[in-house]
């Protein structure tokens, strides 16, 4: 069985319309790869997520964030409760999909390539959220910056709201170093916060986009979407 999906992201609670464009572009990229109805909503855009589940309420509903915690774990289950979503499915985060280390990888290796640089010389700066109140953004930045390592030189971590904070883990990283900042999208923290920290650092190598924007993420999406499917089929036939 094929079901709607419905990718939501946090968005941007001071600006809300650009980022309900954003991933409603991304839904329709992911429905174009997956052959489903593919939703997109923002918990920031006022009604987007109600507009979404009355349209699919039988939907699985794909978090686009970077680690599993508080948004995914008791925020969004609460809105999708009051709107009275019972039929829904709630999949796992972008952050923590098992191909998201290859996805970095070849991100990195291609901002290595554009310079004419080696992968193996690469200090990757992994640039993360973190938090001064929960440590889901960092553990998830941390436990995907152990998978990295073995592809790099070095891999280090920054974060934009907790320690190391992103302007002391940038500096002196030497003459082979890139950014890639580990967000699902392209808000203020990346528009803004991560220029800044870098610029403060002297940071001189690339910065990536951020992997949530990455010309491969439809394609991960659509395939979670369709494991979800496949896991969900064999329960539906013996119910």
């Amino acid at each position: 069985m094929t079901r709607p999906a419905i990718i939501v992201a946090h968005g941007q609670p001071s600006n809300p319309g650009p980022q309900q464009r954003a991933v409603e572009a991304l839904a329709a990229e992911v429905a174009r790869r997956a052959g489903r109805q593919v939703l997109g909503a923002t918990l920031a855009q006022p009604d987007a997520l109600g507009d979404a589940v009355r349209s699919a309420p039988n939907g699985l509903i794909y978090p686009m964030f970077m680690a599993e915690g508080w948004f995914t774990g008791t925020e969004l289950p609460r809105r999708l409760s009051a709107l009275g979503a019972g039929q829904v499915t709630l999949l796992r985060p972008f952050g923590v999909d098992l191909t998201l280390p290859d996805l970095c990888i070849g991100m990195v290796r291609q901002g290595a390539a554009a310079e004419g640089w080696d992968p193996a010389q690469v200090t990757l700066l992994l640039i993360a959220h973190g938090s001064q109140r929960a440590r889901g953004s960092a553990r998830g930045a941390e436990a995907m910056a152990e998978k990295l390592r073995p592809a790099f030189r070095q891999v280090v971590t920054g974060f934009i709201e907790e320690a190391p904070f992103l302007a002391d883990a940038a500096r002196d990283l030497g003459p082979h170093a890139i950014a890639l900042p580990f967000f699902a999208t392209r808000a203020e923290h990346v528009t803004d916060d991560i220029p800044e920290a870098l610029a403060e650092a002297g940071f001189t190598g690339p910065c990536l986009p951020p992997i949530g924007l990455a010309p491969e993420a439809p394609k991960l999406i659509a395939a979670a979407l369709d494991r979800c499917d496949a896991a969900i089929a064999p329960s539906a036939a013996g119910a």
